[in-house]
Parts: structure tokens; sequence; C-alpha cells
């Protein structure tokens, strides 16, 4: 891949991943977002093509047959995966790119795009936290969308996935959203070290969103 940067963004469902992106997108001009394919059900807010390439799963297994995703993973029983060829072509225009994924495609696309020679992957991992577990469990109540059960395995997923949070170089509260969008405009611009992994204002925050 040349051409551009490539930014991986992942979160735990309800985090407020979407809304970040889409505000960076509206103030850096030269971002793009490649649209991930899914075999999930089409939201009724939802565009075909903005939101998701929404296919069906024998469509999906086909281009994972044929090698066409950098990366895919199954989540709540649905595929997902970023396209080879749409991340190419925004390469190819010289934008810098956004993978709204999960860690394991995150996982996939580090070793994916590693330089053989440095062993460094070609990506910048952020990782978004919600501010609390109460928060975060109030943001999916509040999509209305989901019964009580289907809360209660999201919100355990959340916390599986929030362990993975040491995987990626940047870590963003999302807190205050103003904020947070300034964080990751920070990140893009190379002014993010204060937003690093591991740094210690973040560990009363983890203690209280992976605690059992």
């Amino acid at each position: 891949m040349s051409g551009g940067r490539l930014f991986v963004i992942a979160a735990p469902s309800g985090a407020g991943k979407t809304s970040l992106v889409r505000e960076l997108l509206a103030r850096e001009p030269n971002l793009r977002v490649c649209v991930s394919h899914t075999t999930r059900k089409q939201r009724p807010n939802e565009v075909d093509g903005r939101d998701y390439h929404f296919v069906t799963a024998a469509a999906f297994e086909s281009l994972v047959a044929a090698d066409g995703f950098l990366e895919w993973a199954k989540v709540f029983d649905n595929y997902y995966g970023t396209s080879r060829g749409a991340l190419a072509a925004a390469f190819g225009a010289g934008h810098d790119v956004i993978l709204e994924i999960d860690w394991q495609g995150a996982r996939q696309v580090r070793e994916r795009t590693q330089d053989p020679v440095t062993d460094q992957p070609g990506c910048t991992g952020i990782f978004i936290l919600p501010p609390s577990r109460t928060a975060l469990e109030a943001r999916l109540r509040g999509r209305g969308t989901d019964d009580d059960a289907v809360i209660a395995r999201r919100l355990a997923d959340a916390v599986d996935d929030m362990t993975h949070h040491a995987e990626f170089d940047f870590v963003v509260v999302n807190d205050d959203f103003g904020q947070a969008v300034a964080d990751l405009q920070a990140i893009l611009a190379g002014r993010g070290d204060a937003l690093r992994r591991g740094r210690r204002d973040l560990a009363p925050l983890l203690a209280d969103l992976l605690a059992d």
C-alpha cells in the first residue's frame, strides 16, 4: 500500500466510534473511510455504500475465497470485512484512510501491513473507550433497537473487546465529544504523544470498565 497513511480505529459497541469518525471526516478533507462489507441486517437509518456494503453470506464468502479482503472477522454472528480494492483506490488517489473495525480485524491489518525489514506495522491503531461502564450501557439502551438479552450480550462482549485496548498505539476516551474529536485530530497530525496507550490516567477508568 502506498499514497497515504492508514489509521485503524476500534471500540466496543456503544463507545461512539461511528459518530466520532463522521465528525473527523468532516474536519479532515484528505481523510477517507474505507466502507466495510457486512452480512449484518441493514438498519432503517443506514444507507448501503455509506454505512456498510450490505451483502449476503454467500457473496461475502466468495470474496474471502478470492482473497478480496485485507481483513475480515465474524462478530455477533455476522461477517465484516475490508475490501482490498477499495483501500487501494483511496491510496491511489493520495488519501489517508480510516478503517472502522474491531480488534480482530485490527490485529489482521497490523500483521498484513507489517514491514518485512523493520517489523513495524503499516498502520496506526486507535482504540476508543467510553467514560464509564454506566455510560456504555446507557448508550446501548438508548438505541432502542435491542432487547435486554441482546444488550446483556453486547455489554459482555464490550468488556472482552476493551481487554484488547493495549494492542493499539493510542487510546481516546469519548467522554466529551468535542475533546475526543480534537484528540483524534491530534493523533492524525502527529501530536498525540499524550494519548499513547499505557498512560497512568487510564488506570482508574480501565479498572471500572473491566471489573467483573
